[in-house]
């Protein structure tokens, strides 16, 4: 008898609860053993061994489960509560214990938190199609720096697959002139040189000067003032400018990403630099947290959080750390999804009993509007990158597919044909592509497809992979896995060529949402 059999008492299960996650089993075990009697409740506990190898439960019948992180995030959490849910307020009342789980965020426009240093190991492989030659020299510098600001923006470059770093083994100013013939002998196309001063304030004056060495002109020659917290930040900052020049798109590297760990019965929302490093915790609690979504601007993140018994959805203000309860309605509140405007999420929710789709105001203000209507489960509501449609995945069909619906409501479009599960929708900056979870040979497998009609592509190999992300210039995609029985995470390049793997010291990692773009 499998694990999650012991965890269902050797109940039978049927396709259409594979819509519902891991959490119900673990969450309804430990909290609620009465309302699992239920009848409702007790069908859909049956139903969730679809997920059954993805189960990590205690031998102890009275302890909590080991929360794992769903193929969907919290979807239909007892959607059969004899209890009521409290009434929506627009800022959350947190109880003393849900109070010091909260921590500050770092003062000003950084973030306020725990910082948990660098406690992640990113691992690479796989190089790009085509590698750009560029030598990257030492800066030059009048006094010790806090950063290693030239090693940073190497690793950057590196890492994206698209650069051959060469190192000149030389300083070189951002006002010196290169050495041409020596570039051109080293394979160097590019070469990149600069300068860091301190200030009188204590800030530094970080210069750099991109240059054309097959040309040998000047692509470009820019500043960067930055404390000496926020040099890391400027680092990656010049690598984003690299990258657009030479490849033409926008850079990733000073973008952050927001993901769940878990260790023991600790659960932490964390945020970090696109590499792993720089980690803050914005809110830890010893209850699940699940479904992490960026607001377009970057300076909220909405979840849903179980500290107060029951599935409600916040969304936290990083800069002051305020949390503001945007659904907490009778029943489950799960799956935020946010509009391009920032100013409205689509949410699961189960207030008249099935699994269907609304729209909340973002501040908590206002009343939900219905947008499906349907006998299946509707869930993971995430809009389209110009905000007319929302995808969304759905077992009106008899199995889980994706589906598309106008965002103010209408007639669904089934999306996804070419396997009998496909989930976690999540549609590209540019509007062009669907990243989604696919289930083939009882494997489960990140896949992208065009919405034009194109063909799909499988882009991971591992098997155990959930909740897909976009990078926010479409060239990554960041996923769930996991490896040797550990919840990390992984970063693939849309051709699959390059693979970045980040594992952290905190426990196992997963639930990941890339950020937008800093200005």
């Amino acid at each position: 008898m499998d694990r999650a059999t012991q965890c269902l008492n050797g109940a039978n299960w049927a396709q259409r609860a594979a819509l519902i996650p891991r959490q119900l089993c673990e969450y309804t075990k430990s909290r609620y053993n009465s309302i699992v009697k239920l009848r409702f409740v007790i069908l859909l506990l049956k139903n969730l061994l679809l997920l059954r190898a993805r189960f990590k439960v205690s031998d102890s019948p009275g302890t909590n489960r080991d929360s794992e992180t769903a193929m969907l995030g919290i979807r239909m959490v007892a959607s059969k509560q004899s209890q009521t849910g409290k009434k929506q307020s627009q800022t959350a009342r947190l109880t003393p214990l849900a109070r010091l789980a909260v921590v500050a965020l770092l003062a000003g426009a950084a973030i306020l938190g725990a910082n948990v240093q660098a406690q992640m190991r990113i691992d690479v492989s796989g190089v790009g199609a085509t590698q750009y030659p560029i030598a990257i020299a030492n800066f030059s510098a009048d006094s010790a720096v806090p950063v290693e600001v030239v090693n940073i923006i190497r690793n950057d470059l590196a890492r994206s697959g698209a650069f051959k770093i060469i190192d000149p083994q030389t300083q070189l100013a951002d006002t010196a002139t290169p050495n041409w013939a020596d570039l051109r002998g080293k394979s160097a196309d590019a070469v990149l040189a600069g300068s860091i001063a301190k200030l009188a304030d204590g800030r530094y004056d970080v210069r750099f000067k991109l240059s054309d060495v097959v040309r040998q002109s000047n692509l470009t020659a820019e500043s960067i003032v930055s404390s000496s917290a926020d040099l890391r930040f400027a680092a990656h900052k010049i690598a984003d400018t690299v990258f657009e020049k030479l490849t033409g798109d926008k850079g990733i590297f000073a973008t952050r990403i927001a993901f769940v760990t878990k260790a023991g019965k600790n659960f932490r929302l964390n945020i970090a630099d696109w590499d792993g490093e720089n980690v803050q915790s914005p809110l830890v609690s010893n209850e699940p947290i699940v479904s992490p979504s960026w607001s377009p601007d970057g300076s909220r993140l909405a979840y849903v959080s179980f500290e107060t018994k029951k599935p409600v959805v916040y969304v936290h203000v990083l800069a002051s750390a305020q949390r503001i309860v945007a659904a907490n309605f009778k029943g489950s509140n799960s799956a935020p999804g946010w509009s391009p405007d920032g100013k409205t999420l689509a949410v699961t929710l189960t207030r008249d009993g099935l699994s269907q789709l609304y729209l909340v105001d973002a501040d908590g203000s206002g009343n939900p509007r219905k947008i499906t209507s349907s006998s299946g489960i509707d869930t993971e509501p995430v809009y389209s990158a110009d905000g007319r449609n929302i995808y969304f995945t759905s077992d009106r069909g008899g199995s889980p597919q994706i589906y598309r619906v106008p965002a103010q409501g209408g007639d669904a479009v089934r999306i996804t044909f070419n396997a009998p599960y496909n989930v976690s929708p999540r549609v590209s900056p540019d509007g062009k592509y669907l990243a989604y979870v696919s289930r083939r040979d009882n494997k489960y497998f990140v896949a992208m497809k065009e919405l034009a009609g194109g063909s799909e592509q499988l882009i991971s190999d591992g098997g155990r992979e959930e909740s897909p992300s976009f990078a926010p210039n479409g060239r990554w995609i960041m996923y769930a896995t996991q490896t040797t029985g550990k919840d990390t995470l992984m970063a693939v390049s849309v051709d699959g060529r390059v693979k970045q793997r980040l594992t952290s010291g905190l426990g196992d990692i997963r639930e990941p949402t890339w950020g937008p773009l800093t200005k």
